[in-house]
């Protein structure tokens, strides 16, 4: 009974989605951390076309605090490691005028299992691909 139970609450656990993520600038000197979410959201999933359409994946939305310190450039979602389709920097290696330091609180959006987007209320959006074969952040930020 004890092993089924472990197993129910990894399932969940990795049902719920860890978050974390990192940002690097866009010279590469630099990557940054992300803390974990706060809460973990699904929407529902789309309806198929026909009846005999598989069903779509539902798109998952979790609050997501972005670190931001070194510039906008990766994200890392459970274990996939995403980067952005365009690095945001202001050419120091800070993350551009409007966004806070070290962080920016939004959601992240797992469109796909290699889509995801960051949004916030500043009106923000970042878009990220994942990484194939990433094991590890591109670069590490002091």
């Amino acid at each position: 009974m004890t092993r089924r139970t472990g197993h129910v609450v990894l399932a969940f656990a990795l049902a719920a989605g860890v978050l974390t993520g990192c940002a690097t600038t866009g010279r590469g000197t630099e990557a940054v951390r992300a803390t974990p979410p706060v809460r973990a959201t699904s929407a529902a999933p789309a309806a198929p076309s026909t009846p005999t359409d598989p069903a779509t994946p539902a798109v998952r939305t979790m609050l997501f605090d972005l670190y931001t310190h070194c510039g906008i450039d990766e994200a890392r979602i459970g274990s996939t490691y995403f980067e952005a389709e365009t690095p945001l920097s202001d050419g120091s290696g800070n993350p551009p005028d409007g966004w806070g330091n070290p962080y920016q609180r939004g959601t992240m959006t797992l469109k796909s299992p290699t889509e995801a987007v960051f949004t916030d209320d500043a009106g923000h959006e970042v878009r990220f691909r994942a990484r194939p074969g990433a094991t590890a952040p591109k670069h590490m930020c002091a």
